[in-house]
């Protein structure tokens, strides 16, 4: 049988995060299957895929940054923001080529930091319940709210420019979630009085992941069902951010039947990691005081339970998520 858990996924293009799920489910014969946050079509990269009860996690991954490697191209303006869309405007060859180095180190300066960003109109952002590439794909406009993003990296890794239409830059970027780097491209290409587009996009970390360790669909596909078990990570591993706790077996097994735990009882391994300290986006008073709660059972040093809210007025946890009631375990 195949176990619930997390398969780090590498991508191909040409595919929508939806196609990966389909065929995952198809793979291990499973159908509650998940990923952790849309890849356009065209991107590449890290997609995490949670199979199972492990589909409860996918909101806790709020905090979790992903990085980058995008090669923007200068000169077009696209209704996608990426060089797959339409063409909407088109500089000079020579337009072009007065950009310097200077000029593009300097525009890309001003996205580090905290910035106010506006998704495209082809995106899976949800307005009024319609997504926005449905309105866009009815030839209709919505008014689409900025959102505040953090991009804590920005690194300038290969410049190709004099080369008109096809003068490029590749970047690396880290950023927190929802931050559209086909925005990033078609903002800075407007700053530089040339337009922009995204003409390529890898995602090489998303949380705990990385690409050296992500499986292709056909990779997957050719497993074993041990293999497969042998790649598929436990949910709990990815949720570093919160605190962690070590019950007994017996009050493990009050906790999984939704229970309080008094806080004598209690063994704190670990401290939430922003229960004092504060993040580049907002965080919740819920996730300051989450824990991962653990139990000892059958002789195991451990077994992850769920998750639960650290009540300081009750001096007591309040189970949140119960993953495992038995004995049994991810």
């Amino acid at each position: 049988m195949i176990r619930e858990g997390i398969i780090n996924i590498n991508k191909e293009q040409n595919m929508t995060s939806h196609d990966v799920v389909s065929r995952i489910r198809r793979i291990i014969r499973k159908k509650r299957v998940g990923h952790t946050g849309t890849l356009d079509p065209m991107a590449t990269g890290v997609l995490p895929v949670c199979i199972g009860n492990a589909t409860r996690i996918i909101e806790y991954l709020d905090l979790d940054l992903k990085k980058y490697r995008c090669r923007m191209q200068l000169g077009l303006s696209t209704d996608t923001y990426d060089i797959w869309g339409r063409t909407i405007v088109r500089s000079s060859p020579r337009e072009v080529d007065r950009i310097t180095e200077d000029d593009v180190r300097r525009v890309l300066k001003s996205f580090s930091g905290r910035i106010d960003q506006t998704p495209p109109m082809y995106s899976a952002l949800k307005v009024n319940g319609k997504r926005l590439y449905e309105y866009a794909r009815e030839g209709k406009t919505v008014a689409v709210k900025s959102r505040r993003v953090f991009i804590p990296e920005l690194e300038i890794e290969d410049v190709r420019l004099g080369r008109g239409l096809g003068s490029t830059v590749t970047f690396s970027i880290q950023c927190t979630k929802g931050t559209y780097i086909r925005s990033v491209c078609h903002d800075a290409g407007e700053l530089l009085g040339v337009h922009a587009v995204m003409s390529g996009l890898v995602r090489t970390n998303s949380g705990i992941w990385d690409l050296e360790n992500a499986r292709t669909l056909d990779e997957l596909a050719a497993m074993s069902e041990a293999e497969l078990n042998g790649v598929i990570g436990d949910p709990d591993k990815a949720l570093t951010h919160f605190g962690e706790i070590l019950l007994s077996e017996k009050d493990g097994a009050r906790f999984a039947n939704g229970q309080r735990i008094g806080e004598s009882s209690l063994n704190i391994l670990k401290a939430p990691e922003f229960g004092d300290k504060d993040f580049y986006i907002p965080v919740s008073e819920e996730y300051r005081n989450m824990y991962l709660v653990y139990s000892e059972a059958d002789g195991r040093e451990k077994v992850f339970r769920g998750t639960a809210i650290l009540d300081r007025a009750k001096k007591s946890i309040k189970p949140k998520k119960v993953f495992v009631s038995g004995n049994g375990g991810f």
